[in-house]
């Protein structure tokens, strides 16, 4: 019998058969949970997803780990865009089934950012208010993105 571990599955032990089997399972999940954040991430992905590896007693790679970096930055002067943003923000960091906790601290992150630029759009729709202008494409924006219905002499 050839001792290299490269052929037939007969040539591992139970317990290596059995390590084999959970390095592919862990391999597939990662893949899986990484693909989720690249898909609900569309353009604010920084490349590809990056992944950590194991060797299992095959020789061959496993994926035991991985992140995708997606672009976390406000978009200056403009509060609206910075809310929808952090939305897709959001949606990516959770879209795993089981996200993690730096997946989870990332999506509150995104609501703490798309928090403040929208004191800073009701801030900046309540002087234009107080400065005697009609801004209604912004305040139609703002409600529309919180979903709020639109009455007429809504400000």
């Amino acid at each position: 019998m050839d001792d290299d571990k490269t052929g037939p599955s007969e040539q591992f032990s139970e317990d290596e058969k059995k390590q084999i089997a959970e390095l592919k399972a862990r391999d597939r999940e990662v893949h899986v949970h990484e693909q989720a954040h690249l898909s609900a991430a569309g353009g604010l992905a920084r490349g590809g997803a990056n992944f950590t590896y194991a060797v299992g007693p095959d020789g061959r790679r496993y994926a035991t780990g991985g992140e995708v970096s997606i672009d976390t930055s406000s978009v200056p002067d403009d509060p609206q865009a910075t809310i929808q943003k952090m939305n897709t923000v959001r949606k990516a960091a959770l879209a795993p089934m089981n996200p993690s906790a730096t997946d989870r601290s990332v999506a509150a992150k995104a609501s703490a950012t798309a928090a403040k630029a929208q004191g800073e759009l009701m801030q900046k729709i309540g002087t234009t208010k107080q400065n005697g202008t009609n801004d209604e494409e912004n305040m139609t924006k703002y409600q529309q993105q919180r979903g709020f219905a639109i009455y007429e002499n809504a400000i």
